[in-house]
């Protein structure tokens, strides 16, 4: 927590296989890795890519401090050449990465390292670890927001997460996927997003009566007073206490905003209808109905197909710990070998086609609908390859070839995805506000169409090879395998 050297947040066999390189001498060759994941999950069309300002801070603050050296000293395994190349260490490599926030979907790759085959083998593990976490409660908290409809939703899974880590950047991917808000204060003063909350029962129940708690909290917060109404009966005590102070409020003078009541248990259809009319019937026709309780995208999507009058969802537990997909599942694969003249592009073969990996040094082109700016498909690219939008493109599928499009001249247009983040070592990537990140996903998740953003067998977005890619991959698996 807190802690901006993460050398050391690497597996062993990077270390061993760094210092084989070394002593080997072979550290100095110039490889490429490909980060990206092979399915979209939660059954989603798509997915959002998160943590790279995180990563970015990683490879910034990279380096071996004397603890580190005595640790591995300590160990018995790394002999004296290599840990004096340690204590200099640095990455001096290149980074292209797609921005955070952006739509993305499997096999392409999401970073894009170039480096010194000894500096891109230590962060293999890091990356993973930033990029899996927070692009996972990012994609989790687009579905949950789709399944809202226009209401807002927060974040409230400080308590549930799987350790403080999790929950600080949990909640900064939350607000990036489309939250609007999170209850916790240390992601909120690291990185500047809203922050809201109410009162617990333990408010209500720390004062003689439940009126007097609701009075005691509208004197402190007027203009952010949202009473959680079920300590003792919702109906029956809970809403009447409520439309009580909300009156005394409006006696006093206020300009009721941002109040309402909060439900965190029973059924929430049916009170919610209920507390509606009583609202209503008070006077109080704009007070916001909120609720939480265990809340995921299934359970929203039910409560609104059952007429339910929330309209502010606190969600916690099943976001932050994205329930129904435990890992994001990105790999990182040794994709090309460069030497002065030439590229060796490199491939790894699998009895599973979906895990047979796309050699060489490649870009991804999205391939936008003119008319309506809608993601036609996603082509990945040898990255010195170039499309004319003025000319016929043709695409097909990479594993069932017969499955073809073909883009009119005119009518797509064509965007680079990856952008330079490192070059030489050197950082050439500035890093929105997560408030930045947040509007652009917005209208990222604009661009799909809504066959592909339904919750349940979404449309699959295309995600194609170019021709020569194509052709490249063939004659690799082909002579690997001697056919």
């Amino acid at each position: 927590m807190y802690y901006n050297n993460l050398t050391m947040l690497a597996d062993l066999y990077e270390l061993t296989m760094m210092q084989g390189y070394l002593l080997t001498n072979t550290h100095e060759k110039q490889v490429v890795f490909d980060l990206f994941y092979r399915t979209n999950p939660l059954g989603n069309g798509y997915a959002i890519c998160a943590g790279l300002e995180q990563a970015i801070e990683y490879i910034k603050n990279l380096h071996f401090c004397e603890s580190d050296i005595d640790y591995l000293k300590s160990k018995g395994i790394f002999k004296e050449e290599f840990i004096e190349y340690l204590r200099n260490f640095k990455f001096q490599g290149d980074v292209y990465a797609i921005p955070e926030g952006s739509v993305v979907f499997p096999q392409e790759p999401l970073l894009r390292v170039k480096a010194s085959v000894i500096e891109a083998q230590l962060i293999e593990s890091a990356l993973l670890n930033i990029v899996n976490h927070q692009s996972l409660i990012a994609t989790k908290a687009a579905r949950v927001v789709y399944a809202a409809g226009g209401d807002s939703v927060l974040e409230f899974g400080l308590r549930r997460a799987q350790g403080p880590d999790a929950a600080i950047y949990g909640a900064r991917a939350a607000v990036i996927g489309g939250c609007k808000s999170t209850s916790n204060v240390a992601s909120g003063k690291m990185f500047d997003i809203p922050i809201s909350g109410t009162h617990a029962h333990s408010w209500v129940m720390s004062f003689p009566d439940e009126l007097t708690a609701f009075r005691e909290y509208a004197n402190l917060y007027p203009d952010m007073c949202i009473l959680l109404v079920d300590t003792y009966n919702t109906l029956k005590i809970g809403v009447p206490n409520a439309i009580t102070v909300f009156n005394e409020l409006k006696a006093k003078g206020h300009k009721l905003a941002n109040y309402g009541v909060r439900l965190d248990s029973g059924d929430l259809a049916y009170l919610s209808k209920k507390v509606r009319e009583m609202l209503d019937s008070a006077g109080f026709e704009d007070a916001i109905i909120s609720a939480s309780s265990d809340l995921d995208e299934d359970l929203i999507t039910s409560l609104k197909s059952q007429g339910s009058k929330i309209t502010l969802w606190g969600v916690g537990t099943n976001l932050i710990t994205s329930k129904g997909w435990q890992a994001f599942g990105g790999v990182y694969k040794l994709s090309a070998e460069i030497t002065e003249n030439s590229v060796a592009p490199k491939i790894k073969l699998s009895e599973n086609p979906e895990k047979i990996t796309n050699p060489g040094i490649k870009t991804v082109f999205r391939l936008y609908d003119k008319k309506n700016n809608k993601i036609q498909a996603d082509l990945i690219s040898l990255y010195d390859e170039k499309i004319n939008e003025n000319e016929d493109l043709t695409i097909f599928h990479p594993i069932n070839t017969w499955k073809k499009m073909t883009l009119k001249a005119g009518t797509y247009s064509v965007r680079d995805l990856l952008v330079p983040v490192f070059l030489n070592g050197q950082c050439v990537y500035d890093s929105p506000s997560v408030g930045e990140i947040a509007e652009y996903c917005n209208n990222e998740k604009e661009t799909l169409w809504e066959e592909s953003k339904r919750l349940v067998n979404p449309h699959g977005v295309p995600v194609d090879l170019s021709l020569k890619l194509y052709e490249l991959k063939r004659d690799m698996i082909n002579e690997i395998r001697g056919e």
